[in-house]
């Protein structure tokens, strides 16, 4: 039992070194992520100060200068910038009219994040859209499953059911803007991203930039059935 034991951790060590000379990266190679997937925002009024906050600060940025600058500015101490930055504090109105002043911009710009919609598509199963996307004509079918795009940040995202029969063909021509991420339900494939290739199966997720060439190489075992999701920086936002 013990030989057996030693035997799968030197399998599993010549698998890691494997994925590591391919150019494969495996989540053990990445750093952990900072936020918590389960975490409960606070109050809406601690929500208020934290849009304000995030507002001030990107109108600062993007005129290029400091804390110690707009401090400067408005008579406003740092550490009262800071705190209202982090939305740690509520600022007065007064306030907010001499950060709009210093800053040029109305004072209701520092709401705009707050009052901003918070959207949701719900879509029963089977009711989503078919499109025509590039791979169509190759019996790729694409079901879309509902888009929603930021207003603040220009980015939209769209969700995709892809299916593919013994009518479809290897189609690996794939390359567009943003990233994609895909999740395999069902079946098997060999999928190329750039130079390298992964074999898929239920299960198994791929996140990749999409400005590559990408697609299906090999369709291994039909029905095949993954998720696609795409998100891109919507043109003529800045």
């Amino acid at each position: 039992m013990a030989a057996t034991k030693s035997g799968n951790k030197s399998a599993k060590a010549r698998k890691g070194a494997l994925a590591v000379r391919t150019g494969k990266r495996s989540l053990a190679k990445v750093s952990p992520l900072s936020q918590d997937p389960h975490a409960v925002k606070d109050t809406r009024e601690k929500v208020l100060e934290v849009a304000i906050g995030h507002e001030v600060r990107a109108f600062r940025k993007k005129l290029g200068i400091t804390v110690a600058d707009l401090a400067a500015t408005t008579n406003l101490s740092i550490g009262m910038l800071s705190k209202i930055e982090n939305g740690i504090t509520s600022p007065s109105l007064t306030t907010l009219q001499t950060l709009s002043h210093a800053l040029g911009v109305p004072l209701t710009a520092f709401f705009r994040r707050f009052e901003e919609d918070r959207n949701a598509v719900f879509v029963k199963a089977g009711q989503g859209v078919d499109v025509e996307r590039r791979g169509t004509r190759a019996g790729h079918q694409y079901n879309l499953l509902g888009y929603i795009a930021s207003n603040t940040a220009g980015v939209m995202v769209e969700p995709y059911l892809i299916t593919l029969t013994e009518d479809s063909d290897v189609f690996p021509t794939f390359q567009h803007d943003g990233m994609e991420f895909l999740y395999m339900l069902e079946g098997e494939v060999v999928y190329r991203h750039a130079n390298n290739l992964f074999r898929m199966l239920p299960g198994d997720s791929l996140f990749f930039d999409a400005d590559a060439a990408h697609g299906p190489e090999e369709l291994t075992k039909l029905p095949i059935r993954y998720l696609s999701i795409i998100a891109y920086r919507q043109t003529g936002t800045e």
